[in-house]
């Protein structure tokens, strides 16, 4: 975890400096390549500055990740649809965007990385009730039947977030680039019609909220 500040105050450009520079270390190296020697270097500060904000290396890349995943906690319009699509967005944005191999990393890695596994653990299971937060509160609202599966929904989205920057060819980048945010509104539309589906009476009075 970060460190508990100390001495004269911390600027936070320097934080993301570091946030950033951990970011593309582990992207491009790993956990193997990943050291605070490394991460100083990209960042242009010294190792002093690195320690001053957090304790080891994998409190500084866990934190570093996580930092990617913070907005879903904000995430909460009144609306599932609406706020389904802002999840979708957000996690293609994270696994599609310039971190997105270190985050992409982190989910493989730390199941094999006893130093950070227990740290992302804890982060990741925040990042699922999160989530899965989105879909019991429209549950409760009365948007989603009651037998929705929460699971399959979040699972859905999310798989498929982390899925679309692998299966994607190299040539149709650009083009899926171009398309994200129309993507995030099918996906999300598909997840909430198969969801509806299961209940005749629910398909047929929520059939406005699905839009193609």
């Amino acid at each position: 975890m970060a460190t508990t500040e100390r001495g004269r105050p911390r600027d936070p450009a320097v934080d993301e400096r570091i946030v950033t520079a951990a970011l593309a270390v582990y992207a491009q190296h790993g956990w193997a390549g990943f050291s605070i020697d490394a991460v100083a270097r990209t960042a242009g500060v010294g190792k002093a500055s690195v320690y001053l904000r957090w304790d080891s290396k994998e409190d500084l890349l866990t934190d570093a990740v996580a930092r990617a995943f913070q907005p879903i906690a904000a995430i909460d319009t009144g609306d599932v649809r609406s706020d389904l699509i802002a999840l979708a967005t957000l996690l293609l944005d994270i696994y599609e965007g310039p971190h997105g191999l270190a985050a992409r990393r982190m989910t493989v890695e730390s199941a094999v990385t006893p130093p950070i596994a227990q740290r992302w653990q804890h982060v990741r299971r925040t990042q699922v009730a999160t989530a899965r937060g989105i879909v019991r509160r429209a549950i409760d609202r009365g948007e989603l039947p009651p037998d929705t599966s929460v699971t399959l929904v979040v699972d859905t989205i999310c798989g498929a977030a982390m899925l679309r920057p692998v299966a994607v060819p190299d040539r149709l980048r650009p083009r899926a680039n171009a398309t994200r945010d129309r993507y995030a509104q099918q996906l999300v539309d598909f997840v909430l019609g198969a969801a509806y589906q299961q209940n005749p009476r629910w398909s047929a009075r929520r059939r406005t909220t699905v839009r193609a």
